[in-house]
């Protein structure tokens, strides 16, 4: 019985009486109802029934006003967050690659037939350098990295240039110190990082089906090392997104090689595609390529480091030979 309905509740006329009165169904039910009303018992019921019905009124609106927010919530995180991760930092990958569509950024720029991107996208591997190979060039970038450093969370070493952080400033190591640049790198670290550069652009080439000769290494190619310190200039906020090839026009093919692991060795710092409607991110490992084509269609930023210590390399390449230069060697 529902709710209310007392013992005597609701009692019909027999349906013989109602067919004399010349009553059809509903006014059965309708004669039934004007009983129903006087009968303080159901009455009773009735009040009851509409109570309830308002409590369920009140808390199907307070349930969907926190599911409007809930949903609000979500949207917002979908659009901000990490939504997609296309690399785990636990897995081993032997290639992965996902095609996206060129952008129009290539237009404004030289083309070279057989190298500037017609086929775009973004690869990641762990196959190529090894985790101790990745461990031995890390090493390079400590070394050269101990001269100096930034005040802030980000610093540099370019081993072409010279280039390298020191306090709110870059200067080129190689007049900076002199000598004492000989006595910190040796003629098998550049060897090494030529070796493994070498690599990258074969993989780079074979993916994207064009001439590994058709490509040149760009500058800036350099080590990063980044940290939870606070940035004290402009140089230090590595966080914004940003096109590499509005950034540096000569880019066609960026890659990136991790030296360290997210998790272990420091949380944030994963690197992040921004897609429209969603966000897709690589968690770096040591030892893992990710290349990807260099234009908008790869439109990317990097999460802030919240703690420890976050070490790469940014190598990159160009299709116009203009802008190509040659491997860093020791005597400069």
């Amino acid at each position: 019985r529902a709710p209310g309905d007392g013992p005597a509740a609701l009692r019909p006329l027999p349906p013989s009486s109602a067919a004399n009165l010349g009553l059809g169904p509903a006014w059965r039910g309708g004669l039934d109802d004007v009983k129903s009303a006087r009968d303080p018992l159901v009455m009773k019921g009735n009040s009851r029934k509409e109570s309830c019905w308002t409590w369920l009124k009140v808390a199907f609106l307070l349930s969907s006003a926190v599911l409007a927010y809930l949903l609000r919530g979500s949207s917002l995180f979908s659009e901000e967050g990490v939504t997609e991760v296309l690399a785990h930092h636990r897995e081993s990958l032997k290639d992965r690659f996902i095609e996206v569509s060129c952008s129009e950024d290539y237009d404004s720029h030289k083309r070279f037939e057989g190298c500037t991107p017609r086929k775009c996208g973004r690869g990641i591997t762990d196959a190529i350098i090894s985790r101790g190979e990745a461990e031995r060039i890390r090493r390079i970038a400590e070394k050269g990295l101990a001269l100096g450093g930034s005040d802030g969370g980000a610093s540099i070493l370019d081993l072409h240039s010279g280039a390298l952080s020191l306090g709110k400033h870059f200067v080129n190591m190689y007049r900076y110190f002199g000598d004492k640049v000989h006595n910190i790198f040796s003629e098998e670290d550049f060897y090494l990082y030529s070796e493994l550069r070498q690599r990258i652009q074969q993989k780079i080439a074979l993916t994207f089906g064009i001439s590994s000769s058709s490509l040149y290494l760009t500058k800036p190619t350099f080590f990063s090392r980044i940290n939870s310190s606070e940035a004290k200039t402009t140089h230090d906020e590595y966080w914004h997104p940003h096109i590499d090839k509005v950034t540096y026009g000569s880019f066609d093919y960026t890659s990136l090689l991790y030296l360290s692991d997210y998790v272990e060795d420091f949380d944030g710092g994963r690197f992040v595609f921004m897609d429209e409607g969603a966000n897709r991110t690589v968690e770096p490992r040591a030892g893992r390529v990710s290349f990807f084509t260099s234009g908008s269609e790869n439109l990317h930023r990097v999460e802030k480091v919240r703690w420890g210590t976050r070490y790469a390399i940014t190598i990159s390449f160009t299709c116009n030979p203009d802008h190509g230069i040659g491997d860093p060697v020791l005597t400069q």
